[in-house]
């Protein structure tokens, strides 16, 4: 191809994930960039904390410096055009507030914060004086919240929603603490649909798809903010995002008996639209 029409080429958009290494792939960093790759999106990433774990649950957590959290988000902003950024597992306030001041000094446009505290296995990856940090300094700081039912029950002190007027409620509560708009996932509750929310300051959107019956739902979360992320790299305004990661991580779910990676809670199917059935 000519230089010229290489030069013509639109640059590929960029997003950064923020997160811990799974090593069995399903979740975390791994999961994000699978998702960024397959929503036609460059990532890059910055590790927060390796752990050993497969399908079955954590057995170790290795938490990276906070200097060195720094210097990989400082590395990846100095010379990448990032167009979002994902937030995921931060276990430690050294590790949130190195965060939330690289994003201060890079000036970074788009956060997409995912709340993680708890493993699909029910592993605890959020210390309890983290929990402060986390909704002083971070939540502020980001566009989109996505926390799942136990989540926003946990950040609140409150019971877990039972209903969506009381997902509401609590995501309504969320907004009060400065994030600009929430994204509640309704995947812990019951019913054939499974429902979210999105409620932004004066308005509510739902969104609904069949609930999906398999077990191999490990880096559910994780994907669909990362979707979020990608989208919005990719320029689309909250809205459609949302709506479009919803619609990618219905397909990803539903594929995931596909697979058969693992003997435990198996990952979804993060290239469901790609690979021969």
């Amino acid at each position: 191809m000519a230089p010229a029409l290489l030069g013509a080429e639109r640059a590929a958009p960029i997003a950064l994930t923020i997160a811990g290494s799974d090593s069995s792939g399903g979740a975390g960093i791994q999961a994000d960039l699978k998702t960024f790759s397959a929503l036609g999106v460059y990532g890059a990433s910055v590790i927060t904390a390796l752990t050993a774990q497969n399908t079955r649950g954590v057995t170790a957590i290795h938490d990276v410096p906070d200097d060195f959290i720094a210097a990989q988000a400082d590395a990846v902003f100095t010379d990448l055009d990032v167009r979002a950024v994902k937030i995921g597992m931060l276990s430690r306030p050294g590790a949130i507030l190195a965060v939330a001041a690289a994003l201060e000094r890079h000036q970074a446009r788009v956060v997409v914060l995912d709340p993680v505290m708890v493993a699909a296995s029910g592993a605890k990856l959020l210390a309890d004086d983290a929990v402060a940090s986390l909704k002083e300094v971070l939540i502020p700081r980001c566009d989109l919240l996505t926390p799942n039912l136990p989540e926003a029950a946990a950040l609140l002190g409150r019971p877990m929603a039972q209903d969506e007027d009381e997902m509401q409620r609590q995501s309504e509560a969320l907004l009060a603490l400065g994030a600009k708009a929430v994204l509640m996932k309704g995947g812990h509750g019951s019913g054939p649909q499974s429902v979210d929310l999105l409620v932004e300051p004066g308005r509510a959107t739902r969104l609904a798809a069949p609930r999906q019956a398999t077990m191999n739902t490990h880096g559910t979360g994780c994907t669909l903010s990362s979707a979020i992320a990608a989208e919005l790299a990719k320029g689309e305004d909250l809205g459609a995002a949302v709506r479009s990661a919803k619609a990618y991580i219905t397909g990803a779910i539903a594929a995931a008996d596909r697979l058969r990676v693992g003997h435990g809670h198996g990952p979804v199917h993060h290239f469901w639209a790609f690979w021969p059935r």
